[in-house]
């Protein structure tokens, strides 16, 4: 996550009480051999406003899982639940300049590359798509 360790209890008590007011949902993502927690996605910071309905998307997975397609497995289900039953009218998500493979999940999900930086992050960006209308 782009959150340093925490260095004592207060950090991590601020942290845990973000969370718990946090307008959004996280969901575990499971090894379908053992059933092994192995990482996280889901979204915060959940806003409708005169922007539009928004929310941020986040994601964790532990290193011997990269590479194997379960987070793009996981973003997929996450953002129709986020188009379809939240009614988003667009996703954002951040990543560290270093974070590379997040980089480029996400180009491959279909967000943009923002040309601005958020909170010294790269900000992604992925809008509804409304569907053809047949005539």
């Amino acid at each position: 996550m782009d959150i340093d360790v925490c260095e004592n209890l207060k950090e991590a008590k601020d942290i845990i009480t973000f969370h718990l007011n946090d307008t959004g949902c996280r969901y575990g993502l499971f090894s379908k051999e053992n059933n092994e927690l192995v990482g996280t996605c889901g979204f915060h910071c959940w806003f409708n406003d005169s922007e539009g309905s928004r929310a941020e998307i986040g994601f964790d997975l532990s290193p011997d899982f990269w590479g194997k397609g379960l987070m793009q497995e996981a973003l997929q289900k996450i953002l129709n639940v986020g188009f379809e039953i939240m009614e988003l009218d667009y996703i954002e998500a951040t990543t560290e300049h270093e974070n590379s493979r997040s980089q480029k999940l996400l180009e491959k999900m279909g967000f943009n590359r923002e040309p601005y930086l958020k909170d010294n992050l790269l900000y992604f960006i992925l809008k509804r798509q409304e569907p053809l209308e047949v005539t």
